[in-house]
């Protein structure tokens, strides 16, 4: 059976292009009836924390993503050390002692050379007294795989053929001088031992595939097919930044994003095709890696608004009951989902229906205000009321249209626009009209 994974840090909030590879991977599983991996990738101790990896899961439960399993590397370190030491007895691990300084000073006479920025293997040059020298003097090794001297090649689900010339690469530190283990080398080990069948992943990741698939081959392994789905773009063709808060998967759950919406806006980006709105079960049939082109898709949020404010006008009361303010009825969703962008603005018109907002005094029409409240009907206050009131604020005052509506508007719910107060009038009810209109007559 085969098995995807999804291997977020626990470093900060899901990013909408963290979330869109959750999306592929949860699809692709689905589609080929295979698991889902759930790796929090929390090595880096000094910025991992537990509250991110609780987040994680939570967001991506809100997106309807269910996981197969689930592992942390910081409970599988063992597993790198003793991958660690094949390596080191296969000659494909050495140790090295430049800092920071000594290797910024190689990369820039390489440069002076017209030679490209690696590193010079100087680490392999060393003797076996040189090296207990440093160790004596108190450095401490960190470590680099020696990367072959061959072009790696694949054949990737999302870009096609691609390639990457080793060459002309450093070779990559695995292990760092403390002794942790870098991503790139816990990654590898994982998906070895894990038995990952396929990696879909962003299209920054292509030159350090080529880098971990000799690192799998000198491990005894066999390399996973890939798929590299080219970075997002926000609406003007700019690189998203994944340190945009505003658009983190939580801030845009508590704005009132439904989940479906960001599932099927997330599955269609890079398609070409427009967006629909599903759950990861009502997509999964249909996926197909293939579809997916190979330049940046346009992550808009004006596009996101608007699928979304689509779906909420047709979703029935029992689909947000839960998620509205206490006391909301059904009643009120009918009158008010045609006015959402999203789920979280129905707090104002709730306010607007049974509360007790302020409305504007507004200037010169107090006398008409004034007959509209006399005019006001007597029980019952239900579907009628409203065709019966303004029949009588038009027999008493002669007014029509925008003179006749915008005041009673702006006077009832303090905005100029909104739902149809048809429905909304007998929601507010007899006193609390009287007494905004009162207000905005400035009585």
């Amino acid at each position: 059976m085969s098995l995807f994974r999804f291997a977020p840090s626990p470093t900060g909030l899901l990013h909408v292009g963290n979330a869109r590879i959750a999306v592929m991977n949860a699809l692709a599983a689905r589609h080929a009836g295979g698991r889902l991996l759930l790796r929090l990738d929390d090595t880096d101790t000094a910025r991992s924390r537990p509250e991110y990896a609780q987040a994680i899961e939570q967001d991506l439960a809100w997106l309807g993503i269910a996981w197969d399993s689930l592992v942390r590397q910081t409970d599988r370190l063992q597993l790198y050390a003793a991958a660690a030491e094949k390596l080191r007895a296969a000659g494909r691990l050495y140790p090295c002692f430049e800092s920071e300084e000594e290797l910024k000073y190689k990369r820039e006479q390489r440069l002076r050379l017209g030679k490209p920025p690696v590193y010079d293997r100087g680490a392999l040059k060393m003797t076996a007294e040189q090296r207990a020298k440093a160790e004596a003097n108190g450095k401490r090794p960190y470590w680099r795989f020696l990367l072959s001297g061959r072009t790696v090649a694949w054949r990737d689900a999302v870009l096609g053929a691609r390639h990457v010339k080793l060459p002309a690469l450093s070779d990559p530190v695995l292990v760092r001088a403390d002794g942790s283990f870098l991503y790139t080398f816990t990654s590898v080990v994982d998906d070895i031992d894990l038995g990952v069948s396929q990696v879909i992943r962003g299209e920054d990741h292509v030159t350090n595939t080529g880098i971990q698939i000799d690192l799998i081959e000198a491990l005894g392994g066999a390399a996973p097919g890939f798929g590299h789905l080219p970075l997002l773009a926000d609406a003007g063709g700019e690189k998203l930044s994944k340190r945009i808060g505003s658009l983190s998967l939580r801030s845009l759950r508590n704005d009132g994003i439904e989940p479906e919406v960001v599932v099927g806006f997330l599955t269609a980006l890079g398609t070409g095709e427009p967006p629909t709105v599903g759950s990861i079960a009502s997509l999964a049939p249909g996926f197909d890696l293939s579809r997916y082109g190979n330049s940046s898709a346009r992550f808009d949020p004006a596009q996101l608004l608007a699928l979304n404010r689509r779906h909420l006008h047709g979703l029935p009361f029992a689909a947000v009951r839960d998620r509205l303010p206490p006391g909301a009825t059904e009643a009120f969703w009918n009158a008010v989902r045609g006015n959402l962008d999203l789920l979280s603005e129905a707090r104002g018109w709730w306010e607007v229906a049974s509360g007790t907002i302020v409305p504007p005094v507004i200037e010169g029409e107090g006398d008409y205000l004034r007959a509209a409240v006399a005019a006001l009907p007597d029980a019952p206050w239900d579907a009628t009321v409203w065709d019966r009131w303004i029949e009588a604020v038009k027999q008493a005052t002669g007014r029509k249209g925008k003179a006749l509506f915008r005041p009673l508007r702006l006077a009832l719910t303090g905005e100029e626009h909104g739902p149809e107060l048809r429905e909304m009038l007998p929601l507010i009810g007899h006193d609390r009209a009287s007494l905004r209109l009162r207000v905005a007559a400035g009585v």
